[in-house]
């Protein structure tokens, strides 16, 4: 069965939650640690001890709902921005008033802003700026009036808040972007293939019933009429958006039939494995009368996918041959094992396309080059080079190298 393309998603925001995670714990001890070395300068130390305690209780017992943006539900951040804006309010009750004027720490210090970014990674910058102000608020009524050092720390959270959650909203619309794009290159590359397999078999047969009915006439002819009616919409359905104009270029002669090519790897394995296989013996059943094979004295070993892949873009040529060149046209086909690639290259001695031709094809959706040529070797990461000077034949030179053979097996699927 063919294999599907999966699309792994990647969370950007999973990096961020672990942030807040080791934030809210390094910063509830950073503000139990202020409190410890200027105990003795608090009025009531007993009120900023039981604000710590429920403080350290909160936050330890709220890790799960910061580990990601399903568990961050509004009722938490609520409660979270209450308990940060409890301490800060409490903190002139518990301190002095010196203290304060000079600009000492609240209750709850930095741990406030884990509470605000909270609010970033959950919501965006509009959450962020919401909490924030609340945040600024609450500054101001602590310290009684609007100084210097507060004012500044004040729009260093508000700023710092809205910037990371402006980053959140772009890197989550990113993600989709970039979801999305996946999704589409992997249906796209299983259309492809697909068409491939449609054009190698279900269209070579409503292309021969077509031409045997004319031949045949009577009922016979009629069947043919309606098998043409039928090739002709399911070539349109088959190039429908499939490849680019970009990436098809004068690539197909016009009513290529191409054969069905099993392929299977040497010891008579399914082509599944994952032993190698010599191509050598998979374009054996190729040579004919009227079709050379020259190759290699040595194996020449692919994993099964390319090779399946290649023998069968070897199939697609040599079909088109016997269509365009005639059933008298001589082939040639050579196999050369280089230390960086595996070329095979097919030529005849017919009569060459004619200028335009391939363009003229490609756009009356026959796809015989485009897909089961071209689009097979571009799957397995190599190229498909087509020469043709018309009345000196056509040679096409199929080039996979070796350095992306593993990557190709994945990419070529089963078939």
């Amino acid at each position: 069965m063919p294999k599907r393309e999966r699309v792994m998603r990647m969370s950007v925001e999973l990096p961020l939650w672990r942030a807040l995670t080791a934030y809210r714990v390094l910063t509830m001890l950073y503000a139990v640690g202020l409190f410890a070395t200027a105990y003795d300068r608090f009025v009531r130390p007993g009120l900023a001890i039981g604000y710590y305690v429920v403080l350290c209780g909160w936050t330890l017992a709220t890790l799960p709902r910061v580990q990601n943006a399903a568990a961050c539900t509004k009722r938490f951040l609520a409660v979270d921005l209450t308990v940060a804006l409890t301490g800060i309010l409490l903190t002139p009750l518990a301190d002095t008033h010196q203290r304060i004027v000079e600009g000492g720490p609240t209750l709850p210090s930095i741990w406030t802003a884990g509470s605000v970014l909270a609010f970033a990674v959950k919501g965006g910058w509009r959450w962020a700026a919401f909490a924030s102000t609340a945040v600024a608020v609450a500054n101001l009524l602590e310290r009684g009036a609007p100084a210097r050092d507060t004012v500044h720390n004040v729009i260093l959270v508000w700023v710092a808040a809205i910037a990371i959650g402006y980053v959140v909203e772009v890197a989550r619309a990113s993600e989709r972007t970039l979801a999305r794009a996946l999704e589409i290159e992997a249906a796209t590359r299983e259309r492809e293939r697909l068409a491939r397999d449609i054009h190698d078999s279900v269209l070579q047969v409503l292309a021969m019933v077509q031409r045997r009915g004319a031949v045949i006439g009577g009922e016979a002819a009629e069947l043919g009429r309606m098998a043409g009616e039928q090739e002709v919409a399911l070539r349109t359905l088959v190039s429908g958006g499939l490849v680019p104009p970009s990436r098809v270029s004068e690539d197909e002669a016009e009513g290529a039939v191409v054969r069905t090519v099993e392929v299977r790897p040497a010891g008579g394995e399914d082509g599944d494995g994952d032993g190698p296989v010599d191509l050598r013996a998979l374009l054996a059943p190729f040579a004919a009368a009227r079709i050379s094979l020259a190759e290699p004295g040595a194996p020449v070993p692919l994993p099964p996918a390319a090779a399946r892949e290649l023998a069968a873009a070897v199939g697609a040529a040599l079909d088109n041959v016997r269509r365009h060149a005639g059933e008298g046209a001589r082939a040639w086909i050579l196999v050369e094992d280089e230390p960086d690639a595996v070329i095979v290259t097919v030529r005849d001695d017919g009569p060459g396309i004619p200028e335009g031709r391939l363009a003229q094809a490609e756009g009356e959706g026959r796809l015989g080059v485009a897909q089961s040529i071209r689009g097979r070797l571009r799957d397995l990461g190599g190229s498909a080079e087509l020469v043709s000077t018309p009345g000196q034949g056509t040679e096409v030179e199929l080039t996979v190298p070796k350095k992306d053979m593993t990557d190709a097996r994945g990419k070529a699927g089963t078939r």
